[in-house]
């Protein structure tokens, strides 16, 4: 194998492991959910088909998350303007709110993973992923 594609395999087995590190040891929201959540906290309102395209699901996935979504006061439907047969997806205060507090202990669990798990040089070395990944990820823009 190409070593650029084993880089490729093995930065994304980790992220993986990371991203779903964080979710279980902060105990958070369902991905499900704050997928759902943070289309609609960054975008606007949208119908469940453009969120469930959005996201690569199926639209009985998608409603049913929506469904849980609105149990919890985090989503609100409207009718739309357009297609009566539609609903408007709205994020709430309640549901911009749980997705903060899903974000603080995501961030707070991997900020305390870093310091104890790391070293000045290691982290340093941290400091530059994020403008690394978003150059990478803006090949998808």
């Amino acid at each position: 194998m190409d070593p650029i594609d084993e880089l490729a395999a093995e930065l994304r087995q980790s992220i993986g492991r990371v991203v779903r590190a964080a979710r279980r040891e902060a105990d958070a929201l369902p991905a499900t959910h704050t997928t759902t959540l943070g289309f609609l906290h960054r975008e606007g309102p949208m119908t469940i088909a453009e969120l469930a395209r959005r996201r690569g699901v199926k639209h009985q996935g998608q409603s049913r998350t929506v469904g849980e979504l609105a149990e919890l006061g985090y989503v609100d439907r409207t009718a739309s303007d357009t297609d009566r047969r539609a609903s408007v997806i709205r994020i709430t205060d309640a549901g911009r709110a749980a997705l903060q507090r899903d974000t603080d202990a995501r961030t707070d669990w991997l900020a305390d993973a870093i310091r104890e798990e790391t070293d000045a040089e290691e982290r340093a070395l941290l400091r530059r992923l994020p403008e690394l990944f978003e150059r990478v990820a803006r090949r998808a823009d």
